[in-house]
């Protein structure tokens, strides 16, 4: 009766101390979603909001209290923002296919071909992350100065064929697939570039998914190599175009218009937020299956 007495006791102080973890930790979670999207919801609200058009209410509110479209038809009317979109998708596309490319390639390599070297060879290409691309963005800047790149978006399409980070993880993901694959494909004629690209690329399905969303969002949110490579207003990427907003570059009623300001900058989050919700499931996948070994 004691012994189970004891373990009834035992099993009811368990399942109280689990329920107190999980309390904590909702809480916790709870209130960092609160951060996450208070400062977003008020964001969306303020460029709703025609009496937030001269100057910001204080204290905040979360709900508009005239709302109205007039903000975000001001944006785009003082500033060619959809011209600035449309690049910025060109430049993305671009970089997502140059980036990809060249990170299969590259990662199928390491992984899978024997060569001497190999091991050297990846370890000088993560060393090059531990370089801040600031550091390199003047001597890249003259680089393509020289080459006749400036105000060219070649200057961005180019850098991106040394994808370090994009190899390195197509690499780690390629060392759980099975070297069958590749041996039975060669059997067959198979060159390594048809085995790389037929073969092991479709099952990098969930990987590429996730790099698509990085590239992207790196690229969307670039600031300094636009603002260096780009001289040309009509080639401008969007967060140049926030820039001349903001400093009154685009037309003489965006200086001290906070809800024009945010409807903006409203405007120019929903193409990554699509983006993520589109490809959120395959950015799992990818990593549950990251922890699969062959």
């Amino acid at each position: 009766m004691d012994t189970a007495g004891s373990l009834t006791t035992s099993t009811v102080s368990h399942k109280r101390q689990k329920m107190i973890q999980q309390i904590i930790i909702t809480f916790i979670l709870a209130v960092g979603s609160l951060t996450m999207i208070i400062p977003f919801w008020w964001m969306v609200s303020t460029s709703f909001d025609m009496e937030a058009i001269f100057e910001f209410i204080m204290p905040p509110r979360f709900w508009p209290g005239e709302p109205s479209w007039s903000p975000f038809y001001m944006s785009f009317n003082n500033v060619p923002m959809l011209r600035y979109m449309m690049n910025t998708f060109l430049l993305a596309a671009g970089n997502i296919v140059v980036s990809i490319f060249s990170a299969i390639c590259a990662g199928y390599a390491l992984s899978k071909i024997k060569f001497a070297g190999r091991q050297v060879v990846l370890v000088l290409a993560l060393s090059t992350l531990m370089i801040p691309a600031e550091v390199t963005m003047v001597p890249r800047f003259f680089l393509f100065f020289r080459l006749g790149l400036v105000d060219s978006y070649l200057a961005f399409w180019l850098p991106a064929f040394g994808y370090v980070f994009g190899t390195f993880f197509v690499k780690q993901f390629m060392d759980t697939i099975p070297d069958s694959l590749r041996e039975s494909a060669r059997m067959d004629g198979a060159s390594e570039l048809r085995v790389a690209l037929q073969i092991y690329m479709p099952l990098c399905g969930a990987l590429i998914a996730t790099l698509v969303v990085l590239i992207f969002l790196g690229t969307w949110n670039d600031f300094m190599w636009p603002m260096l490579i780009l001289t040309t207003p009509r080639n401008y990427t969007v967060q140049l175009g926030m820039a001349m907003f903001s400093m009154n570059q685009g037309g003489a009623n965006s200086v001290a218009l906070p809800a024009v300001r945010l409807a903006i900058t409203t405007v120019s989050i929903i193409p990554v937020l699509i983006l993520y919700l589109f490809f959120q499931r395959f950015i799992v996948e990818s990593i549950a299956l990251s922890g699969i070994k062959q």
